[in-house]
């Protein structure tokens, strides 16, 4: 079955997400240049400056067709709607609605609710999502709450964000129901 409009493509095509603030739309092309030249072939921009709009924009005009551009920190449905006129390539929500989620379904771009505790799992299960954000991960219970999650939901694959560093990564990324992980320290501007 193809969940979430195919995230599970772009997450097993990156293993590590940088997960990346834009100040100024000029801090782009730098960027760019840097995942690219580090094998990277994706980008997750947060919603959380004034310039993040016209960075996203910027992006998907200098990125090569292979490099995914995807928009974080997305907290309601009118970022999304705003999303799809950009024609980013994934969409990344801090938390999840019942409505944000159905917003993002309909857009038809691959997308990854987040979740942090047991309740907000199940409500995005109702939702038949699979691919979950774990976020904030060092206060959802870091790895300790990965390995217990994996044991009871055991349909459910998680991409980990907020505490995760070079240090502990790969770590948090061995566990069989880690599909990926997300970071600012991938990619610092």
């Amino acid at each position: 079955m193809n969940y979430q409009n195919g995230i599970e493509e772009i997450l097993l095509a990156n293993k590590k997400i940088p997960v990346v603030t834009f100040n100024s739309k000029d801090q782009v092309k730098l960027a760019i240049e840097q995942l690219e030249a580090a094998s990277v072939t994706c980008i997750e921009i947060t919603l959380r400056s004034d310039a993040a709009w016209e960075a996203i924009a910027l992006c998907k005009k200098i990125v090569k067709p292979d490099f995914k551009v995807g928009v974080g920190t997305l907290v309601n449905v009118e970022q999304v709607s705003r999303c799809i006129s950009l024609d980013v390539d994934f969409l990344v929500s801090p938390g999840a609605t019942s409505m944000l989620i159905d917003k993002m379904q309909m857009s038809g771009i691959p997308y990854l609710p987040g979740v942090m505790t047991p309740s907000e799992i199940i409500s995005a299960l109702e939702k038949d999502c699979r691919f979950l954000k774990l976020f904030p991960f060092n206060l959802a219970g870091g790895l300790a709450a990965v390995k217990t999650y994996a044991s009871v939901f055991p349909k459910i694959k998680f991409c980990p964000t907020g505490g995760l560093n070079e240090k502990n990564y790969e770590e948090v990324l061995a566990q069989n129901n880690v599909i990926s992980v997300g970071g600012t320290w991938i990619c610092e501007v």
